[in-house]
């Protein structure tokens, strides 16, 4: 019997064998990409993610992050265990994703102007690739 809250990735074409297709069943819904942005500018933490300013609601999130867990481009930690509360992270295959969103800043910042990219949380080190792609796009 499957658990309803593991969600599962099929290794094998879903619907086509287009790159684009298959890329577009892990991260091409409204809120996955914007849940890998809040990951690269340094946000871990489930209610961190709930305070961004789209306000993902928190059935989706939690949805969300089991898809990109499963799906192998994050990893969760436990960071408190009673009750068990955990940190999410880029794993490499989630980390290499960011020349894709340099790709969509840089674009969005030419056609939308008034964009402003969002800013790095505190000082960690693996946040800095979006704060400079910020930068470059600008």
């Amino acid at each position: 019997m499957k658990d309803p809250g593991v969600v599962e990735v099929n290794s094998a074409f879903e619907r086509s064998c287009c790159p684009l297709t298959n890329a577009l069943d892990i991260f091409g819904d409204k809120w996955t990409l914007l849940i890998i942005r809040d990951l690269v500018l340094g946000k871990r933490r489930y209610q961190e993610f709930l305070s961004s300013p789209e306000k993902i609601a928190s059935n989706i999130l939690a949805h969300r992050l089991k898809k990109l867990e499963a799906a192998g481009l994050i990893t969760r930690q436990p960071y408190q265990q009673s009750p068990v509360r955990y940190e999410c992270f880029l794993t490499e295959k989630g980390e290499s994703l960011s020349p894709v969103l340099t790709a969509i800043i840089s674009w969005s910042r030419k056609h939308y102007p008034d964009t402003q990219p969002f800013q790095v949380i505190g000082q960690r080190e693996e946040s800095n690739s979006m704060e400079r792609a910020g930068e470059a796009a600008g």
